[in-house]
């Protein structure tokens, strides 16, 4: 490789790597007339006290069809009532330290097919149902029992908490699901949200409370992997098996390596500082991030000494390199596909990254079967071809 080729490779190492700050925005809710109505409905009727006779109740709109109805004493206990439309599956609510998903401890109730209800804390140590934990949680219930209660078709999530001090203004999760829980592990939620309550001053305001920019954070990790280590690094691979005969192939080559390897690196950077802020457990991601990180690296350097094409050296060097590089692509293509499992994005990032992962397979296989076919149709010098001798 030329000078000028080497200078420009090492020139990418220095690509300035920005983040993306999401702003905070404060909706106050405005109560209309069907939610008016709905805060008017007589809870002693058919909900046992204490949840049926609150005193000095504040009834608010949060989300969607979820009203938050609440009464707190003096002695700091607040007693919940949270209703919403139901049809099926679990409603849920819950508490959180930070206004992260992880480390917050919610309540989560559901009236079965034949019309039990079953309402159960839960603490959340992970993206998925099997790190959501019945019965477990850090939520200072009092003695009276929780309760969930369908009326119609509003349901009702009740229970009641005690504080060392008022409790003011809280982040609060709020999500819900058409899938029941199987055997009280709870189905991944169709929809979520995060408000901040004030429940010191009886108002309600909604608020994208996402700290850290931890849903920025976590999109521009997704993406800079999907990036680096699906699309441009098998993008560059399928040029340098394919497409020799061209004349610029290895310019090509290079530099999609190079600025996936880039991508990537930056994806790592941004999944470490996304891990220092969780503190969650992923072994799997991360080890096999950590492996790819260090294989890209071995590949990085093993470019900058790569033989000449008359060195003995260079056989074993081409071994090397391809089959360090192919371990790298399928890793990086199973670590993608274990990211977005734990990253619960929604189904909206699996099926745009199965279809470049289908498309680059395609591609793959089609060009092969050229390659094969092209190798069979060469002639070939017979065995007994006579070889003069200089």
């Amino acid at each position: 490789m030329d000078g000028i080729s080497r200078m420009l490779v090492l020139s990418m190492f220095f690509v300035i790597l920005f983040g993306f700050q999401r702003e905070k925005s404060v909706v106050v809710m405005a109560m209309d007339e069907d939610e008016k109505a709905l805060c008017s409905v007589n809870l002693a009727e058919f909900l046992p006290p204490p949840y049926g006779g609150l005193e000095n109740m504040v009834c608010e709109p949060v989300w969607n069809s979820f009203l938050l109805r609440y009464s707190q004493s003096k002695d700091n206990v607040i007693t919940i009532v949270l209703s919403t439309i139901y049809t099926s599956g679990w409603v849920g609510m819950g508490f959180s330290p930070d206004g992260m998903m992880i480390n917050s401890s919610c309540m989560a109730g559901w009236v079965t097919p034949a019309g039990h209800g079953k309402i159960k804390q839960y603490y959340v140590e992970g993206f998925t149902p099997s790190t959501i934990i019945p019965d477990k949680g850090e939520l200072p219930l009092t003695s009276v029992p929780p309760l969930i209660y369908l009326q119609g078709a509003t349901v009702y999530l009740a229970f009641q908490l005690k504080y060392p001090t008022p409790l003011k203004t809280q982040p609060m999760l709020l999500a819900f699901s058409t899938n029941y829980p199987q055997h009280h592990h709870l189905t991944a939620h169709e929809d979520k949200t995060t408000i901040k309550f004030d429940f010191s001053s009886g108002t309600s305001f909604a608020a994208s409370a996402t700290p850290n920019n931890y849903i920025s954070s976590k999109k521009t990790h997704g993406l800079l992997g999907i990036l680096g280590w699906g699309l441009f690094c098998p993008f560059g691979a399928i040029i340098a098996r394919y497409f020799r005969s061209q004349p610029l192939w290895y310019y090509f080559h290079v530099y999609a390596q190079f600025i996936g390897f880039i991508l990537g690196l930056a994806g790592a950077v941004v999944g470490i500082e996304l891990n220092n802020k969780l503190q969650q457990d992923i072994p799997g991601h991360q080890g096999i991030g950590i492996l790819i990180l260090v294989l890209s690296i071995l590949q990085v350097l093993a470019f900058f000494i790569r033989p000449d094409k008359d060195s003995k050296y260079r056989k074993y060097w081409n071994l090397y390199h391809s089959s360090v590089g192919r371990t790298a692509l399928f890793f990086g293509a199973v670590n993608i596909v274990l990211g977005l499992h734990y990253a619960d994005e929604g189904q909206g990032w699996k099926i745009s990254y199965g279809f470049v992962l289908g498309s680059t397979m395609l591609a793959c296989i089609i060009l092969e079967t050229l390659l094969r076919l092209k190798k069979l149709d060469e002639p070939t010098l017979p065995s007994d071809y006579p070889i003069n001798s200089i």
